[in-house]
Formats: structure tokens, sequence, C-alpha cells
């Protein structure tokens, strides 16, 4: 009779199997009822071979749990758990890139100098790399990263999804030292997602901004709105009319290189001239432009849109800066223009009533001046193929024009004169992004009853849906929803250095970026998302 050992034992199962094979050895000749009796001589049994001896004990193959998701901001929205060491950089490994996907060299530079291990480029992968691949049906910005066999393969239908696939396995072996065996299924929830910087009232080198861009990349935001003109300054160089230019500001050269490095980082600037109000840096370069009442006062910052050489001047910069930025979005402002904040605007402001007739016919007012320049300067824009965005206080009901049909709204606020509830836009199908006042305003200074925005209330109270005040909008309005921006202004410059500013910050946007990337309620408490926030950052 011959017994084989099942599986791997250990310890004292393994000292027991070898008793009974030595006790089962030695009565190889006995029956179950009593002891073997001697064989007789010349009987078979005396013929019989004695039993085998056992064979030897296999080497114990090891077993692993199963893997837990990988620690990540924002956190991934599927993983598939699996059994095996998972994968760890190591010398032997290298970053590698697939056949018909050499788009994603950049994305493979930049992961291999993070984890310290070597890129290979576009050969076979080995043990232990990672190979990066361009392919799929999936949504936009989506990937799938997977750890099995000692390797690590992330893949993508475009170059974006694949660098937030290589900005999870960056993160995970931060957290942890490894990335866990299994499959992510990851994809943003919200298209546009980023942070807003003021950078008219206060200046920020090109370094300063350089570093944000690094730091939204990891947290997979995409978007980087610059405002660069207001009353307190004008801050890129120009051509066109660098008498407007601010003695601080960021040459073209500077800004090229802002836009190279956000192009590898899967980041798009939003570039953003504010009209007709928030011009102060231009009408200080040409006072003829300035607004003025029937009293003969002149709001700070705010043109006479009845006179044509206001428009000749903002178009002529549309135009310029149109052609530096790249990107797929042009900001128009057109928020907080002073005569339409006045009791009875009409009255107040009689040239641009009078002109507002003579353009629009005998029923026309000065909100409908004020939409008609909103509409011309998106005609001047438009021939670039960006889509368009405008404040939400600059669109206006009642009137006999409307604003163009194409225009996003960029929801800030309810508290201004003319400003609807959001559902007044959304009710109309109008697109819109969140940058609600109450959560995502980081406002220096703190005036006007703005107090600084905590990650802690974004990540527990706000969601996309929040668009103003505290409470969300229908469910059915989701889609339209666009996504959010965090924004930074800076009303009293000097209260915060860029220093303070970034650390103040940086836990606001990784709280932002983990509502507008995954959708489900976060699983951590706000301490243990703070923590790991912290450990996985840079």
């Amino acid at each position: 009779m011959r017994y084989s050992i099942r599986g791997p034992r250990r310890g004292p199962a393994l000292l027991a199997t070898s008793v009974a094979l030595a006790t089962v050895a030695a009565c190889s000749g006995g029956s179950a009822s009593g002891p073997a009796s001697a064989p007789s001589p010349g009987s078979a049994t005396a013929a019989a071979p004695t039993s085998a001896p056992p064979s030897p004990t296999p080497t114990p193959t090891r077993t692993y749990p199963l893997s837990s998701a990988p620690r990540t901001v924002p956190a991934v929205r599927a993983h598939e758990a699996a059994r095996g060491p998972g994968w760890k950089p190591a010398p032997a490994g290298g970053v590698v890139i697939a056949a018909n996907s050499g788009g994603l060299a950049d994305e493979g530079k930049l992961i291999a100098g993070e984890l310290g291990i070597p890129y290979r480029g576009a050969v076979a992968a080995g043990p232990g790399d990672v190979e990066l691949a361009l392919g799929g049906t999936g949504a936009p910005e989506s990937y799938t990263l997977v750890v099995q066999g000692g390797g690590v393969r992330i893949s993508g239908p475009d170059e974006a999804g694949v660098f937030y696939g290589t900005r999870t396995l960056k993160q995970s072996v931060k957290a942890t030292g490894a990335m866990p065996e299994g499959t992510v299924n990851d994809r943003p929830a919200k298209p546009q997602r980023g942070l807003n910087v003021d950078t008219a009232r206060k200046h920020f080198t090109a370094a300063w901004i350089e570093d944000r861009i690094r730091e939204m990349g990891d947290l997979k935001l995409n978007q980087l709105g610059l405002h660069f003109s207001d009353d307190q300054g004008f801050r890129i160089e120009s051509e066109s009319h660098p008498e407007v230019v601010s003695a601080q500001h960021l040459t073209k050269a500077e800004v090229r290189r802002i836009l190279a490095l956000a192009a590898e980082r899967h980041v798009t600037v939003v570039p953003e001239i504010d009209s007709p109000g928030h011009l102060g840096a231009v009408i200080a370069a040409h006072p003829d432009l300035q607004l003025r009442s029937a009293a003969g006062r002149t709001p700070r910052g705010a043109v006479d849109i009845a006179n044509p050489d206001s428009a000749k001047i903002v178009d002529d910069l549309l135009r310029e800066y149109s052609r530096l930025f790249p990107g797929a979005y042009w900001h128009l402002g057109a928020d907080e223009y002073v005569a339409l904040m006045a009791k009875d605007p009409e009255a107040t402001y009689p040239e641009l009533a009078r002109a507002a007739k003579a353009k629009y016919g005998p029923s026309a007012r000065v909100q409908d001046l004020a939409t008609g320049w909103l509409n011309d300067r998106a005609a001047v824009v438009r021939p670039t193929g960006k889509t368009l965005k405008a404040w939400n206080d600059g669109f206006f009901t009642g009137g006999v024009v409307s604003a163009a049909k194409d225009l996003e709204v960029e929801y800030w606020t309810g508290k201004e004169i003319g400003a609807r509830p959001p559902v007044s836009y959304l009710s109309q199908g109008r697109k819109m992004v969140n940058l609600n006042d109450e959560y995502l305003y980081y406002v220096l200074g703190e005036p006007n009853d703005f107090a600084y925005p905590t990650g802690r209330r974004i990540y527990e109270q706000w969601t996309p849906l929040v668009v103003r005040g505290t409470a969300p909008v229908p469910a059915k309005y989701d889609a339209q929803i666009l996504g959010a921006r965090f924004a930074v202004w800076c009303d009293l410059a000097n209260s915060q250095t860029p220093a303070q500013v970034a650390a103040g910050i940086q836990l606001p946007l990784a709280a932002l970026s983990q509502k507008v990337w995954n959708p489900a309620k976060p699983t951590q408490t706000w301490d243990q998302f703070r923590a790991l926030a912290e450990k996985v950052r840079g």
C-alpha cells in the first residue's frame, strides 16, 4: 500500500506524517484485525517486496492573503483583489513602453525617475517591469492597472489616463512601499477638476506656479485657471499693449515654460482677461476708457462699454493671448460690472442706457449692453475653437439680449446683484463648473466675511452638487455640472506669502480631488485621509 502526502506540511503535521509512514512500513504485512502472522516458506506473501520508502516532502508553496486597494489620493474607484506579492521597485525592473504607444515616453521617463528605476523605452516587458500601453475603449482619462506575475501594466485609451495610472503607482509606493496585487479600473467622475489662481492682485513666480502644476498632476487635477488681469495688475508680457503690463509679471518665455510642464502633467491652463469690470490696470494706462456716472463718480476697474475704444483694446488683448495659450478653454470674466450693481443702472449711467437703446431697441437696458459686450468678446475668441466661460453674475434674465448659448457658467456666488440660484441656469440647459465661494474660495486676508476654507469641511460636507451655499442642487442636474475648481483670490495680497498660500491650499486641494474624482462617499475618516494625503504628497 502506498500513501501520498497531499499538500505541504510543517512542524507537528510533518512529524506525524513521518511517524505514520514508518508505522505503515513496519506493518505492511499485517491485517487490520490483529498482529501479523509469519509467512509460510514459499508463499506469495513471502515473495512480495516490502513497501517503498516515502517520497521526499515537497517544498511548501507560499500563500498570500487577498490584497487590499492601493492607498492613494484620490482613492481609486475599483480594485479587484488578488493573491500575490504585489510589486516593489527593484534594480532588475524598469519602465517600458508597449508597441504602438510611443506617445507615452514622457510619462514613462517621469515615473521611472520618481521610482528610481531605469527607463528602457520601447522594448518587451520583462520580469519586474512597469509597462505603459495605449489602447482600449474606456472613458477619457480612464486607466487599468494590473499587478500580476511580478510586473505592472498600465493601459488606457489616452495618454492622460495612463499618466493618472502612474500617479496611482507612485502614491501607492510612497504610502506602503508597494503596489498591491490585483487590478485597478479607474476613471474621473468629473471632466473638469482644478485650481484657480489670481495672479493679477498678487504676483506669483513661474516656479511657484510650476510647483502647483506638479501637485495638481499627482492629485489627478486637470485645470489651472489663471486670472492674470485685474485692477491691481496685468501680469503677462504683451506686445500689443505693453503699456498695461505691471512691473512684476511673467514673460512669455516663462508662460511657455509653464505651458510645457502643464502639458506634460495633463493640466490645461485656462486664461482669463476679465471684462468689462476688473480692468483697472488697463484703465491706468488709458484713463479715457473709464466709466463715469451721472454724478461724475468713476467706479474702479469699470470701462465705458459705450466707448468703442474699450472694446478695441480688450479685443487686441484677447487675440494676442488666445494665440499664446493653446488650451481648450477661455474665460471671459463678466462679473461685478459696477454699472449693473447700482440700484437704478439707467438713471445712474444714462450714457450706457442711451447706447443700449441705440444698439438694441427702445426696450433695451444697461444689462443688455453688458450682455452684448460679453457676446461680442465671445465672438472674438470663438474662432479659435476654445470652449468659452463666464462668471455666473454676468448672465442676466429678462432682457432683450441673451448670453450666447455655448457659454459655460462658472458659478461662484449667489450674493451679488443679479446672481441667481444655480437651478435657474441649469434648468435652461446651461453647463456649469462649481466654484462655490462657501467652500472653495481662499481669499487672502479673509475680507467680506470670507474664512479660509478647510480640507476637512470640503471632505465631509461638500460635493459637486453643492454649488451655492450648503444645499445641493437636485441630482438630475449632475451631468450638467462638469466639475469644480478651488480658487485663490488675493484681495489683501500681503496677508500671506506665496509659501503660506501653497501650504494653506494643500489639504483643501487634496479633499477637492477626492470629491471630483470618486463620487462615492469616502470610507476614511478625515484624520485618516489627512495623514495619507501628507504621506503621498510630492
